[in-house]
């Protein structure tokens, strides 16, 4: 495979060919391209395009890829010429990297070989996990869980149109979840009539899914139930199914689907950074909830913490220490009070032979030093998204530790055979979510990964231009605590924690965090 996608010439089809049968012939261990792409698993179709959609293995470079197969009948000048303008598509997104969507790796036209139906096909990288329809295959989710997860999507959609891209976003096979808990567009490749208002309905689409467990566009995949109407043929909102949905949520998903572009209603959503600012405001992380994925059979537990479509439950060994701490202050309490009664009997009952030093409970001229307005306190971080300029986030799954109170739990890189800004990654980090605009005066990590260097810089949102972020400060982590002074001079509710340089851990590179702390001043 080329480093780039190719083109090839499209061989003529055979007058007697059938097209029917020769998609059957694409089936586990059929080979396309010169035998290099080798099928495992049918995992979706989209009948729209006439497409396939198959995880396959790369002979070439030993690895799982997901092949988006176009098929139909060349004779048939439409078909081809939809399947060629699909393909350019594909071909020029190649060039977009983000983490909500499938990088493209490969764009071929049929070879020599592969089944006369095939009219071409585009290989992006395999998304490990699960589609849409089976993430709701247990119910809808939270309505916290599902903007949660929707996020990464949403936010490359808003990216791909500031790049004159269109993803084709709106079909629910076509999009994972990863065992990290982030939705991206799996199988690349729009249908030629695909323009940017597609992807948005498809972000309504998506968010309706997760919210009610029914898809809410044409086309839905078979066993998929679809959106209700009402008298008047529009579509019913989440909240009329699910009480519990937001408002906001509800209105934003049916904003999405009515575009003015598409039902020329009015007051639609027409961009993804619409959706994606009602997601933010809606997002939750429960960091309890997440599930710890089976080892191999007979084996240990993984460590790797998926997501879940559950509300959090709660932790007993966290329950169990709160009693704990409530006994013990009960218990301080009761001798607090027994000592103030007792000195009490004692001053009114006058005991001439008690002796012993006095005791002044009280005293009206002591003065308490009251809190200036610029002493910083701490603030609350009430949520975590992972950021990176390119390549793919580290642990997205672990990043609630980083602010859980807890410092036995910890959030980490990915382990890398070489230290960042050697070309293939420059950094990683986090956007912090403040529970109020703060002016920042302090950060303190508590890590054990000594040498790590860590930029401070303040964020406009949770999906940040990391250049026009201003840097706030910098510091190299020992090991332990490490206080990084702020100096920020207008507040912000935003915060990115970004990794420069991670430590030498066993011949690699890796840095953990065990927890995050924030002081400032309030806005």
């Amino acid at each position: 495979m080329s480093s780039k996608p190719t083109r090839q010439a499209m061989p003529e089809r055979d007058a007697g060919d059938s097209t029917a049968d020769d998609a059957e012939q694409l089936t586990p261990g059929a080979v396309l391209d010169h035998g290099r792409y080798r099928l495992l698993e049918k995992v979706g179709t989209d009948p729209r395009c006439d497409a396939q959609l198959w995880r396959a293995k790369d002979g070439v470079l030993g690895r799982d890829v997901a092949l988006t197969i176009l098929t139909g009948d060349r004779s048939q000048s439409d078909a081809a010429t939809s399947a060629r303008r699909t393909l350019e598509r594909a071909m020029h997104a190649s060039t977009f990297n983000h983490v909500g969507v499938a990088r493209v790796l490969d764009v071929v036209t049929p070879a020599p070989g592969d089944p006369q139906g095939v009219l071409g096909v585009v290989i992006a990288e395999w998304t490990h996990g699960t589609d849409l329809i089976e993430l709701i295959g247990d119910g809808p989710l939270q309505p916290g869980t599902a903007a949660r997860l929707l996020q990464p999507l949403a936010a490359a959609v808003e990216a791909a149109h500031h790049a004159g891209l269109v993803l084709g976003a709106d079909h629910p096979q076509r999009i994972r979840v990863t065992p990290e808990g982030e939705i991206r567009m799996a199988f690349p490749g729009p249908l030629s009539t695909a323009s940017s208002s597609d992807d948005v309905r498809g972000l309504g689409a998506a968010l309706y899914l997760l919210l009610t467990g029914r898809w809410a566009l044409d086309s839905a995949p078979e066993g998929l139930a679809t959106a209700p109407t009402g008298p008047d043929g529009t579509i019913v909102a989440p909240r009329t199914l699910r009480p519990t949905v937001p408002l906001e949520l509800s209105t934003v998903a049916l904003r999405a689907l009515g575009s003015p572009d598409t039902h020329g209603t009015t007051g639609g959503v027409r961009t993804g950074a619409a959706v994606l600012r009602v997601l933010e405001q809606h997002a939750t992380f429960e960091a309890s909830s997440s599930a710890v994925q089976s080892g191999p059979a007979g084996g240990a537990p993984q460590t790797n913490e998926v997501w879940s479509t559950q509300d959090p439950k709660p932790d007993k060994v966290k329950r169990k220490k709160l009693a704990i701490s409530v006994g013990a202050l009960a218990v301080a309490t009761l001798l607090v009070v027994g000592w103030i009664v007792a000195n009490l009997i004692g001053m009114f009952a006058g005991n001439p032979e008690a002796d012993g030093p006095s005791v002044t409970l009280g005293d009206d001229n002591a003065q308490q030093p009251a809190p200036t307005p610029d002493q910083a306190i701490p603030v609350q971080v009430t949520g975590g998204t992972p950021f990176v300029k390119e390549q793919t986030p580290d642990s997205p799954g672990k990043l609630g530790n980083l602010f859980d109170g807890d410092p036995s739990t910890s959030w980490a890189t990915d382990s890398y055979n070489d230290q960042f800004g050697n070309g293939f990654k420059s950094g990683t980090g986090t956007v912090l979510s403040l529970s109020a605009p703060t002016t920042v005066r302090e950060v303190v990590i508590d890590s054990p990964s000594a040498g790590t260097v860590v930029e401070i810089r303040a964020a406009d949102g949770t999906s940040p231009n990391f250049d026009s972020s201003p840097l706030l400060g910098q510091q190299t982590l020992a090991a332990g605590k490490t206080t990084i002074p702020i100096n920020a001079a207008q507040p912000t509710q935003n915060v990115i924690v970004w990794l420069t340089q991670i430590s030498p851990s066993g011949g690699k590179f890796q840095t953990r965090i065990n927890e995050i702390s924030i002081s400032g001043t309030a806005a």
